[in-house]
């Protein structure tokens, strides 16, 4: 059902977010040692900002991280994570980079309470290290082994505690943490390769265990993190946390690389996972942008949480918008299983509305649809009008035909491809009112969202 009043919200800017809820109430966490809180997932406040004197999360952060910014040769914190463990305490996994280079260090700092203060523990994994021994013992070679950043700590179903992590360079890998210490198990060197190398862009992992399904999701991002890099999510899935982690199509993501030789290759991985989102933007009167709707540009670098109360799944990402450059803030989107176990996202941002039952006759008419695609792209992509009719046949930009399956979900057949979803009610930020929306994907690994237009 749609929440029972209009929405509000109060943003925040928070590059990377890693969410943790923590006794109520949800913390996110994200680069620069930018922190901020939020009671319900659409009013945050800001914690503090800023690798400088003072900062509530290291009041000392210079001398305090002097051995990792070194090491870095850097003067900023890139994408953290922030866990508790079972003694209570709070585990800061923070990592540095120079940039240019993945010359990084990845972590651990520890605290009595979520803001802090953290005090260092020790660097974990460094990466970069041209011509020298790297953590596998073999010379540093940036096309094999990992840029040591982004890490995301969880305990997977069985209850070890994993940490994965990696951006670009030689790929994404998996640890197993000691869960008395937070730190990586001996003997492992940068751990299991998940995906990726020869410098494909592909970064920002998060592993997501969904008792519905009793898959684990992998969320990735693709692309550049620019308003010009085609920033995006896409997921893939194993019933094994240690993978190999597949696409609907069925296509293995160890095979998501770049050819030797190659540098940011987007054309070698733009076949391999799910795209669930993109640049889009809804517009009102297709295609003329000066009546433009809602949109993002280069969303991504996702966390993701599951309500086991409520059974609510959301992710939380951060996103710039159009013609707005790289000013970026946080969305919250929810997401839903379809009925072939794979995420689907809200069209609009999470508002407080619930997966309703509503008949079948309420959903025809005229939608705005986004087709998010499978590039990696700078463009945007901007909606076309598509309609639904209560025979089932569909018009518009595409042809086809649309069945309501039961429970809110439905199957959606464009020129032969079928997709599956769901429908819902949603606040439309731009006319204020609650409007039908549908989110689904194909097999294809290629997602569309439809979100209720008014007669013009």
């Amino acid at each position: 059902m749609p929440p029972a009043v209009s929405p509000s919200f109060t943003e925040v800017n928070v590059h990377d977010p890693m969410i943790l809820p923590v006794d109520g109430e949800f913390f996110i966490f994200g680069s620069h040692l930018t922190a901020a809180r939020s009671p319900d997932l659409m009013h945050w406040t800001l914690i503090d900002a800023g690798v400088r004197e003072g900062n509530r999360l290291i009041p000392n952060v210079r001398e305090e991280m002097r051995e990792a910014l070194e090491w870095g040769q850097s003067r900023t914190f890139w994408a953290g994570c922030v866990t508790r463990l079972g003694d209570g305490r709070f585990y800061f996994y923070y990592s540095v980079c120079r940039g240019d280079s993945p010359r990084s260090a990845l972590g651990l700092a520890v605290a009595e309470a979520v803001e802090g203060p953290y005090r260092h523990k020790a660097i974990l994994l460094r990466s970069g290290m041209w011509d020298e021994p790297s953590e596998e013992g073999a010379i540093y070679d940036a096309t094999i082994h990992p840029n040591t950043i982004d890490p995301h700590v969880f305990f997977d179903a069985d209850g070890i505690l994993r940490m994965v992590y990696g951006s670009y360079s030689g790929g994404i890998f998996l640890l197993t943490l000691d869960p008395e210490t937070g730190r990586p198990a001996p003997g492992q060197g940068y751990g299991e390769k998940l995906l990726g190398g020869n410098h494909a862009r592909i970064e920002a992992p998060f592993i997501l265990h969904h008792p519905g399904s009793n898959y684990y999701y992998l969320f990735l991002s693709f692309g550049g993190l620019d308003s010009r890099g085609g920033y995006q999510i896409r997921v893939a899935r194993s019933r094994s946390v240690e993978g190999p982690y597949r696409d609907p199509a069925g296509r293995d993501l160890r095979d998501a690389m770049g050819p030797p030789g190659s540098f940011f290759d987007d054309a070698a991985i733009e076949p391999y996972g799910a795209k669930l989102i993109g640049n889009f933007q809804f517009v009102r009167a297709p295609p003329h942008f000066p009546e433009a709707g809602p949109g993002y540009v280069s969303p991504g670098h996702n966390s993701a949480w599951h309500d086991p109360g409520t059974g609510k799944t959301f992710v939380i990402f951060h996103t710039r918008f159009p013609g707005r450059g790289e000013q970026h803030q946080v969305r919250v989107h929810q997401v839903f299983l379809n009925r072939e176990g794979w995420p689907v996202l809200a069209p609009h941002r999470y508002g407080g509305e619930t997966l309703g039952h509503l008949p079948a006759s309420y959903w025809p008419g005229p939608y705005r649809l986004v087709d998010h695609g499978r590039t990696i792209t700078g463009e945007i992509t901007a909606s076309v009008l598509l309609h639904l009719h209560p025979d089932g046949t569909v018009s518009g930009e595409h042809t086809g035909n649309w069945e309501d399956l039961g429970e809110g979900h439905l199957r959606l057949t464009l020129g032969g491809e079928v997709f599956q979803g769901v429908f819902l009610r949603q606040w439309d930020p731009v006319t204020k009112v609650l409007v039908p929306v549908f989110t689904v994907l194909s097999r294809e690994g290629r997602a569309l969202w439809g979100s209720g237009a008014p007669p013009p």
